[in-house]
């Protein structure tokens, strides 16, 4: 997250001192026409390829990895649902539905968006490190 508020404040600086340059930012006294230049495109080009590379490309990242972390789950993974919830895949369903075991001989059925990859990773990174 500090390296995506670095870049946004390089892009924010960027726009500030290009919009000087852009035709209407002329001072009251000056007479010049303010026609519509080839830089304005550039711009707006410029603006467009900072919004795919920060916002667009790396939400589209995160889904695929969060598709390919649901359709890789099977049973006896340890998970953590969006709702907080821990448990262990008891079976995975033909419909799209996980039955999970939270405690012994108990069980509930979740849909699999609702598994959160980020807290199963973070649950597996905690496990991982009380046993050595």
């Amino acid at each position: 997250m500090k390296s995506f508020s670095k870049y946004a404040t390089a892009a924010l600086l960027v726009v500030i001192s290009l919009q000087s340059c852009m035709p209407g930012a002329e001072q009251a006294g000056d007479k010049k026409g303010g026609g519509f230049g080839g830089f304005q495109f550039i711009f707006l080009g410029l603006m467009i390829v900072v919004f795919w590379l920060f916002f667009i490309r790396p939400q589209a990242k995160r889904a695929k990895n969060q598709k390919k972390f649901i359709e890789e789950l099977g049973k006896g993974d340890k998970i953590v649902t969006i709702a907080g919830i821990h448990g262990t895949i008891n079976k995975v369903n033909e419909d799209g539905t996980l039955n999970i075991e939270v405690s012994p001989g108990s069980y509930l059925k979740i849909e699999k968006s609702a598994i959160s990859m980020d807290w199963t990773a973070a649950l597996h990174k905690a496990a991982g490190t009380d046993k050595k």
